[in-house]
């Protein structure tokens, strides 16, 4: 209860109603207003604190969300397809197909997004079924034969950005995109084609049980967006005597965006970041062209109505927050792992429960690793105690599995001595 409501609560308890009148307006006249000053006094010595924690994770929060390919707007200002030519309609041709099959590869038609649940994929994909289509040619439609496979394109785009994040010196946090898993590939079964030269048009599937889940020519956003920018100016020898700095300016690509230069450990030594450009650090004498990422600050109220939730790993905005991470030490306790989670705005989706450390015994989990490319953590998974994180669904829909997956995997990257999974209860 605050000051002003405690003082009303007391007046009211005032019988004497001249006493009461008196009073009211006494501390209307100079105790409200006393109050009001106090309160916003506060609230700048508050700012003033959060200002002196300003970490850089804030900046690189990664957004994404998925939409049907003709609703996408190629001039969005912060949302940009995770493959830029994801966006242009493609139909496998004939030639492409026979010169998979020619050296043993596999011939991928088309891609589908699934609209279930992340354990109805698995088991979709663990039963190695196939299924019937057709191929819509200029000669005629063929019957084809196909089968499913995961998607694996944007799961490496995430981890080369790992690396770009390891590179700049940014630290990671795990990817919050639960669509991007929903992705399968269409693979065709060999069989013979005819050797006439005919163009295919399109193609059906049809996925059985599954086809109310399928959706065709869907495309995964997020926020980052790749430029390549050429040296402002010439490069100077830097304060080592030995390396070179490489001045890029980013004032067109918009100053209030955060980032990151794409290269490896061998070619880049590091990077600083100044108002309106980027200095990279390393051997090269010479001027070039730089491939830059920038992972636009996303402003909520700007992003538009969209068909699927967008969703990020942005943490809260609150000291605690800022403090640790701006001072990153390893607490391994039950209160760091109950604020570990209750860090990210899944509130209204999912709720903490309760953890359990058992033996490496099996149990079914609801969740799947996020970050399989973290193995610079050198153990051995199989010596680990198991540690089983519980959770209630406020929301069960088709990406909750998904979710819990992220906060999970954001748990390993700090519980690392355990393996980590996630339940519901």
């Amino acid at each position: 209860m605050s000051m002003k409501e405690l003082m009303l609560e007391r007046l009211k308890k005032i019988e004497n109603l001249e006493q009461r009148q008196l009073l009211k307006d006494m501390i209307s006249g100079v105790f409200t207003n006393l109050i009001d000053y106090q309160q916003q006094m506060n609230d700048r010595l508050e700012q003033r604190l959060l200002d002196e924690l300003k970490p850089d994770e804030q900046q690189f929060a990664i957004y994404g969300t998925v939409i049907a390919k003709e609703q996408y707007d190629p001039i969005h200002e912060y949302l940009f397809p995770i493959i830029p030519t994801d966006p242009e309609r493609k139909v496998i041709s004939m030639e492409e197909i026979k010169l998979a099959f020619l050296h043993q590869q596999p011939a991928v038609v088309c891609t589908v997004f699934l609209q279930c649940d992340s354990l109805q994929i698995q088991q979709l994909l663990s039963e190695n079924r196939q299924f019937h289509g057709k191929l819509h040619t200029t000669a005629g439609d063929i019957d084809i034969q196909v089968y499913l496979r995961k998607q694996q394109i944007y799961s490496k785009e995430i981890e080369e950005l790992y690396n770009t994040f390891q590179v700049n010196g940014i630290p990671w946090k795990t990817i919050n995109h639960p669509y991007i898993h929903k992705f399968l590939d269409v693979h065709l079964t060999f069989q013979p084609l005819p050797q006439d030269e005919i163009e295919i048009i399109d193609m059906t599937i049809d996925l059985e049980e599954y086809e109310p889940y399928k959706k065709m020519n869907m495309l995964p956003l997020w926020n980052i967006e790749r430029h390549k920018v050429k040296n402002a100016g010439f490069p100077v020898p830097a304060i080592d005597k030995v390396n070179f700095e490489h001045m890029l300016s980013i004032r067109k690509l918009g100053a209030e965006h955060s980032y990151l230069v794409v290269g490896d450990e061998a070619t880049i030594r590091y990077v600083k970041r100044s108002e309106n450009a980027i200095t990279v650090v390393c051997p090269q004498d010479k001027a070039g062209i730089w491939q830059l990422i920038k992972v636009a600050n996303v402003q909520q109220d700007k992003i538009g109505t969209l068909a699927y939730e967008l969703f990020s790993n942005r943490p809260l905005d609150c000291f605690m927050q800022r403090l640790s991470a701006s001072h990153p030490v390893a607490i391994h306790t039950a209160g760091e792992l109950v604020r570990l989670i209750h860090s990210f705005n899944l509130a209204e989706r999912l709720a903490f429960i309760d953890f359990e450390i058992i033996e490496n015994e099996a149990v079914s989990s609801y969740s799947y690793a996020l970050n399989p490319f973290l193995t610079e953590i050198i153990s051995k998974p199989h010596h680990k105690k198991t540690m089983v994180l519980q959770f209630k669904a406020f929301k069960q829909d088709f990406i909750a599995n998904d979710l819990l997956s992220f906060v999970v995997s954001e748990v390993q990257r700090h519980f690392y001595e355990y393996n980590c999974i996630g339940v519901w209860q």
